[in-house]
């Protein structure tokens, strides 16, 4: 089973992962650009079974588009954000942005949302499903 690991900036806070993630996604929407400072959040799912978090993390909750509330965990000392868990929603994941494991082989997004606050100029990969 392949292991990974994610980490902040600093290295204080990390997440390790066992297997394949269930999904990969991007999202589109305001709350994802400014939450990573770019067009657009990447995203891993994967179950919280085969995650191990190591490290202190301070928790922020925000409420989404369509009412749930998402508490991001990131590092007291650098503010990366390592993993997050959206409540009401596939609660048996733990979902981790695709940056924090600095891996540029990982695993191809599979979905695309909200896709109508998307910049203009973004290419997708072909075979992505697309959700606005």
């Amino acid at each position: 089973m392949k292991t990974r690991t994610a980490t902040c900036s600093c290295g204080q806070l990390s997440v390790e992962t066992q297997g394949e993630p269930r999904r990969v996604s991007i999202c589109h929407c305001l709350a994802c650009q400014k939450r990573t400072g770019s067009i657009f959040g990447a995203q891993a799912r994967f179950p919280r079974s085969l995650v191990q978090i190591r490290g202190e993390s301070k928790e922020w909750v925000r409420v989404g588009d369509e009412g749930s509330s998402v508490a991001f965990h990131f590092c007291p000392t650098c503010g990366s954000t390592v993993y997050y868990a959206v409540a009401g929603y596939d609660e048996e994941s733990i979902a981790i942005p695709v940056g924090a494991f600095a891996e540029p082989g990982f695993p191809v997004p599979t979905i695309s949302v909200y896709e109508e606050r998307m910049h203009s100029w973004v290419g997708l990969p072909p075979e992505i499903e697309h959700m606005q």
